[in-house]
């Protein structure tokens, strides 16, 4: 057989497949057409079920047996069951906007492209329109791992009804983006501030000299650059496509490992998928040993505690509260006793959320 027999070959297989695939694919959708139908209608049925969609794709990915790496087969099925899930019930997310920022590639990355994706000016809008029920749910940056926590995320816990159902890890990429090609011709930069801390190595070895401008937000950045001869952006790719920007250098920010959490905020609580987290907001007397008391708990009961954050609780001088993430899920043994006890031993307790770990 030559070689041009053998391709036509392996082509005539590959459209058997894609033919098997594309079947398969629409017997799925077809089952979530029917998943809709036994759940029914109505303002209490909950369609989006994030303990099953993260038991799904860890299933993915540990049946995987390759050529294609586990997250870029998770992420395919992630795309199927978006857009399965969009026939049932079509949801609107609410980001931190403008269009093209990493917030808004967070909540692509997490429900996949079938949702709406809707812009917010600021991240206490987010939390205001899922609240009023105009969005299903809300993406909100918490922390970064080279310029620490989002304040001002964490404060609007404090007052907000919604639950944390789901977390989002982004890898962030900052690329410089610009109408001209060259680095020589740019002689105005946009820029957010965290992400102008997070390249500052790279712009002073390549950008000596050129002036900035603070804006908003990363896509800002890239619109103002858009719009501005002679000017360049920092953000992601997303924003480049959007704002029809060319990179003129990629990947510079100066941590390699730069990554950002976002949660999922919304009025469900999600169901135990046997990887989970549990963030709590805890306050407790001004006391010496008060805290220790309370961090004994988990000690105690063998969970491990992965973040705490200490918060002015406004209620009065020097009083504080404290944002913590525990392993666990609030249903399992473990972690339902340590907070009995804490309700004992602390001022207050707030289960913000019990939710899967990032999958992707």
């Amino acid at each position: 057989m030559s070689d041009t027999d053998g391709l036509q070959a392996v082509r005539a297989r590959i459209d058997e497949i894609d033919e098997k695939i594309q079947a398969l694919i629409s017997e799925r959708a077809r089952c979530a057409e029917e998943v809709a139908r036994h759940k029914g209608d109505g303002p209490d049925v909950v369609y989006y079920r994030p303990e099953r969609e993260a038991q799904v794709l860890r299933t993915v990915m540990a049946r995987n047996k390759g050529p294609l790496d586990d997250e870029t087969m998770a992420r395919l099925f992630r795309e199927i069951m978006s857009s399965c899930l969009a026939l049932q019930y079509p949801m609107k997310i609410a980001f931190l906007g403008p269009a093209g920022t990493f917030t808004q590639a967070a909540a692509t990355k997490h429900f996949g492209s079938a949702v709406t994706t809707v812009p917010m000016a600021a991240i206490d809008d987010i939390f205001r329109e899922v609240e009023a029920g105009r969005a299903n749910y809300g993406v909100v940056p918490v922390e970064n791992s080279t310029e620490g926590v989002v304040n001002h995320t964490l404060d609007m816990f404090m007052n907000s009804p919604l639950k944390i159902c789901g977390e989002v890890e982004l890898r962030i990429h900052h690329n410089l983006m610009s109408k001209s090609k060259t680095l020589a011709s740019i002689n105005k930069l946009y820029v957010h501030h965290q992400a102008h801390a997070q390249c500052r190595g790279w712009l002073d070895a390549n950008l000596p000299g050129v002036a900035y401008v603070v804006v908003s937000s990363n896509a800002e950045a890239a619109r103002c650059a858009a719009e501005t001869e002679g000017a360049a952006a920092i953000a992601g790719e997303m924003a480049a496509e959007i704002y029809q920007l060319e990179i003129v250098a990629s990947n510079i920010e100066d941590e390699p490992d730069n990554t950002t959490r976002f949660l999922v905020i919304g009025n469900h609580l999600a169901q135990p998928s046997g990887h989970d987290k549990t963030s709590l907001l805890v306050s407790t007397a001004n006391n010496p040993g008060a805290l220790h008391k309370l961090l004994k708990v988990f000690a105690d009961n063998d969970i491990s505690m992965t973040r705490i954050e200490s918060r002015p609780s406004r209620r009065g001088m020097w009083d504080y509260v404290f944002f913590i993430d525990i392993e666990g899920h609030e249903q399992d043994p473990a972690v339902a006793k340590s907070l009995q006890t804490l309700q004992q031993t602390a001022y207050m307790v707030k289960v913000l959320g019990a939710y899967p770990d990032a999958v992707l």
